[in-house]
């Protein structure tokens, strides 16, 4: 065995992360976290109100639900082992399931009928493998062409494509609007998470056609955990492009591109970014309206942080900040953020003042670890058992004030999944530390 223990295993793959960001790092100061302007004059508007909450609060349960895709399975009108029946006038539509040989990507569609809000729902569930998710995130990028240049399915027809660019047809029904939205000059998106959206989109797109035709009033609402939060983001460009005007919900969303990308983002859904002008609100558009897309995170959850910064990935606006870290926070512990990277948010774990020291903690640990351990690994060891690994290796490293977020690796299994539930386990009621919590309805007061 390569590991003797759970927690020489941890200590590696920690040290590894480090050290190719450490090698990529950029020598100027160019890699520190640039600060949204004016940011002192916004102080004071942070605060998220009791209906954005329970808004999220409720997305984080469906989203959760998507993690019944792929095992036990959702059934019609809208049933499953999970937190179904806890959403009145549901409605199946559909579910999918790529498979892990194309990207693993699952979800299902939904349509939210009275007296739940009308909406056509899209919940895209994060991944169960955690070697898959490390892999996704070390994966190179590739150039960004926006919907609908070099992404064409059976939905984009050739020939529809020839008439768009025609000085005769600037619309039809595939392409609304699509003449008018702005170039991505210089963009790059993170190549394992655009492939799950193409192979995602033929099995979406169809469906919401048609949905949005027959349902015009409903509001098209995208919700997505990990992986999912990055598919997600990634439809949403195309979805906006076809004039669907999604509202995006992402939870634990890693990083899906570069700088040019994330501007973007920021630009056609009206987020502001790293150049939000004085006086503009966090997480609403600039026009005042409600924000279009929310970025929620959550302190010590590592993958909004990765992949690293150093290989020239970026974050987008929206972000909404959980700052507790245990269950379950309340609404004075989400604030809204300003710009891309709000050094008082999630960005704030990204400081490399401690790296040195890190590093040699962590040798050290690492060699100490491997010579302690009597007995060899078991390869059946589940979960958990990596899991209180981890944990002693964040004790030890923590003690001496070290561990950057970023190289919390554990932490998948715990702030990752801890978004108002713990989520990613289709079993009934969620997860069984979920059990004895409960949020207030909208006037009740707090919860337990």
């Amino acid at each position: 065995m390569l590991f003797k223990n759970c927690k020489t295993y941890f200590a590696f793959l920690t040290f590894l992360v480090w050290t190719v960001s450490v090698c990529a790092r950029p020598t100027s100061a160019e890699w520190q976290p640039q600060l949204p302007l004016e940011l002192g004059s916004h102080r004071g508007n942070r605060n998220v109100s009791i209906e954005l909450f329970m808004e999220l609060e409720e997305l984080a349960r469906i989203v959760d639900i998507s993690y019944c895709v792929g095992s036990t399975g959702i059934q019609k009108p809208f049933a499953c082992v999970s937190r179904c029946s806890e959403f009145d006038g549901f409605e199946l539509v559909t579910t999918w399931n790529t498979g892990p040989l194309l990207s693993d990507s699952c979800g299902y569609i939904v349509l939210s009928h009275p007296p739940s809000e009308p909406r056509i729902i899209v919940a895209f569930r994060g991944t169960y493998s955690i070697t898959n998710t490390i892999v996704d995130l070390s994966t190179v990028p590739q150039e960004y062409i926006p919907y609908p240049g070099g992404n064409a399915t059976s939905l984009d027809s050739l020939a529809s494509r020839d008439r768009l660019h025609s000085a005769s047809s600037s619309q039809n029904d595939d392409f609304p609007n699509v003449s008018e939205d702005p170039p991505c000059n210089n963009c790059t998106v993170h190549s394992g998470f655009y492939s799950s959206w193409l192979h995602t989109k033929p099995h979406v797109l169809p469906h919401l056609k048609t949905l949005i035709a027959e349902h015009p009033a409903y509001k098209l609402t995208l919700v997505g955990h990990s992986l999912g939060g990055a598919v997600a983001a990634i439809g949403a460009l195309e979805m906006q492009s076809r004039g669907w005007k999604p509202q995006v919900t992402t939870f634990g969303e890693p990083r899906v591109g570069n700088k040019a990308l994330m501007q973007y983002i920021d630009q056609r859904f009206d987020l502001g970014g790293l150049e939000e002008p004085h006086g503009s609100q966090p997480s609403r558009s600039k026009s005042g309206t409600r924000s279009s897309f929310r970025r929620v995170t959550h302190v010590d959850d590592p993958v909004p942080l990765l992949p690293l910064r150093e290989w020239g990935y970026r974050m987008h606006a929206g972000e909404v900040y959980i700052s507790k870290k245990p269950l379950s926070p309340t609404p004075t512990d989400l604030q809204h953020c300003f710009g891309d990277e709000d050094p008082a948010c999630i960005a704030s774990a990204e400081s490399s003042d401690t790296d040195t020291e890190f590093a040699a903690a962590l040798g050290a640990l690492l060699l100490s670890s491997d010579s302690a351990a009597d007995e060899p690994l078991d390869a059946q060891a589940d979960i958990d058992s990596k899991a209180d690994a981890g944990t002693e290796m964040d004790t030890e490293l923590k003690a001496r004030g070290l561990i950057p977020s970023r190289f919390k690796l554990w932490e998948l299994f715990f702030a990752h999944r801890d978004y108002f539930w713990r989520l990613g386990l289709c079993v009934p009621g969620g997860d069984p530390h979920d059990w004895y919590r409960k949020y207030p309805h909208l006037g009740d007061g707090d919860g337990d």
